[in-house]
């Protein structure tokens, strides 16, 4: 669980030659960095803007990037005990039948596990062991003085001062703290011009299979975890301004068959009015480092969640951050923080142009091109769906030079 604990008392537990490390933001990104470093004998200072809460968030689609990240901290059976495993995957056409079903398995089952699970269970699951942060508590300026970081913080609505080695910025898609140092002129944002609700409805006989509806001006998703599924419902936002009930009856309208597995989730988003909207766009940055300053996760490169692999690659960059802080001193921070982009920035690219090329082909709105789009992809493998993923899982773990302790 987290441990509420103040900066102050943080930075007392740092070791008299460990470099001093600043987290900013507790979500998945920046709580995998902090355990990470912890395993490793290092006592990082982790901050959070919001206040503490138990919301279990929505659902992830954790493919194995995770798992070498997860081993490590001695994680992998909790981890199974709390998702569940992905094995098939069901395409809808866009008249709502099923069009063709995949074995995740086969795809992916040679490089380890793919699951589902709920993102507070995760962050649960992360904090095995008690996890310290400081909560209502975040940047407001940095300034780089020498060999240090100066960061002012705001904790609990009073300012004071502290100097650091290491600045890592994992606040999500927005963040701030990323702004304090890169500015908004080095952040590319993609907009599909999409969005959409997340709800949850009941469990089904279907607890290991991912089922989508790529529809004409609609997308619906399903995608089990323990003890229920997450549904995402989205289309243009120039109809899903309608509100969940009105842009329910649209797809019911828009597809000639509602399976009843689709035809319950579009009546929970219609009975949900308060569900999660979520606007389809990403962001990519420019720079991830500068001097002792890095991001981490969303703050690095936000992800659409066409393709289902953000938050994994969010682990897999957090693991390879805290292997390379792990293994510098105070001076060597920077070469550390470059060689950490050296290495992931490409790799996470790579998987967010994928998530953009699944977007192009997922989100189309006219009725006679979608049926096109349908031909074309009953006709195309899992491989060809999932062939730069594979690639990528296939070239990790090449740098795990530095063990846990």
């Amino acid at each position: 669980m987290f441990v509420p604990t103040s900066v102050t008392a943080q930075l007392a537990a740092t070791g008299q030659h460990e470099p001093r490390v600043l987290i900013v933001g507790a979500g998945v990104a920046g709580l995998t960095l902090a355990q990470s470093l912890r395993a490793r004998g290092m006592h990082p200072v982790l901050v959070e803007r919001a206040e503490q809460r138990q919301d279990s968030g929505y659902m992830l689609g954790l493919m194995p990037f995770v798992d070498p990240v997860l081993d490590d901290l001695g994680l992998e059976r909790h981890y199974l005990e709390q998702s569940v495993a992905v094995r098939q995957y069901r395409l809808c056409a866009s008249t709502g039948a099923v069009l063709r079903s995949f074995s995740v398995d086969t795809a992916l089952g040679e490089f380890g596990h793919y699951r589902g699970i709920e993102r507070g269970r995760l962050l649960e699951l992360l904090t095995t062991g008690g996890a310290p942060v400081a909560f209502r508590t975040a940047p407001n300026a940095v300034e780089r003085t020498g060999g240090t970081v100066r960061v002012c913080l705001t904790e609990n609505e009073t300012e004071f001062r502290a100097d650091f080695d290491a600045v890592i910025a994992a606040d999500g898609v927005h963040s701030t703290t990323r702004g304090l140092v890169l500015g908004a002129e080095r952040v590319e944002t993609h907009d599909t011009g999409w969005g959409g609700w997340v709800t949850w409805g009941e469990p089904d006989e279907w607890l290991d299979t991912y089922q989508e509806i790529w529809g004409p001006g609609c997308f619906v998703g399903l995608y089990p975890v323990p003890g229920r599924t997450g549904v995402f419902t989205g289309g243009p936002r120039t109809d899903t301004t309608r509100g969940p009930a009105a842009f329910a009856q649209l797809v019911r309208d828009r597809l000639r068959t509602v399976e009843p597995r689709f035809s319950r989730a579009l009546t929970a988003l219609a009975d949900t009015p308060e569900s999660h909207y979520w606007s389809l766009s990403d962001v990519r940055c420019a720079d991830w480092t500068v001097g002792r300053f890095a991001l981490l996760g969303d703050a690095a490169a936000g992800f659409l969640p066409t393709a289902g692999v953000g938050a994994a690659m969010a682990v897999e960059s957090a693991g390879a951050l805290a292997r390379r802080l792990a293994s510098a001193d105070r001076s060597t921070v920077p070469r550390a923080l470059l060689d950490y982009e050296r290495a992931q920035r490409p790799r996470v690219e790579s998987a967010q142009r994928n998530s953009r090329q699944l977007a192009a082909l997922m989100l189309w709105r006219g009725r006679l091109s979608s049926r096109v789009r349908d031909f074309a992809t009953a006709l195309a493998g899992v491989d060809t769906a999932l062939g730069p993923i594979r690639k990528l899982l296939a070239q990790r773990d090449h740098d795990r030079a530095v063990p846990v302790s």
